[in-house]
């Protein structure tokens, strides 16, 4: 599923947690840029991780630009994406 800010990626959990693994390319700017697109991503999944049934393995490809969008936005387009990805899964 992509937003403006990521891409999300996902397949159904075999473990009883959803997990998350996060890429940011060096297009998107320095060591400084990345991590902070990281730190943004995981503090996303982090608040709603309880909430993200049913569990999955999601991977997260960063856009340029991520780390200055705001954190509610990014939740936004998380929480969203998310459930478009888990309602495809379920077909």
């Amino acid at each position: 599923m992509a937003s403006a800010s990521f891409v999300l990626f996902g397949l159904e959990s075999t473990v009883l947690h959803s997990r998350i693994g996060i890429t940011v390319t060096r297009k998107c700017g320095n060591a400084v840029v990345r991590n902070r697109a990281k730190r943004l991503l995981r503090e996303v999944f982090r608040r709603h991780q309880e909430a993200l049934a049913p569990p999955m393995d999601l991977v997260v490809n960063a856009r340029s630009g991520l780390e200055k969008t705001p954190l509610a936005d990014l939740e936004r387009e998380f929480v969203r994406r998310f459930a478009e990805l888990s309602r495809r899964e379920k077909k």
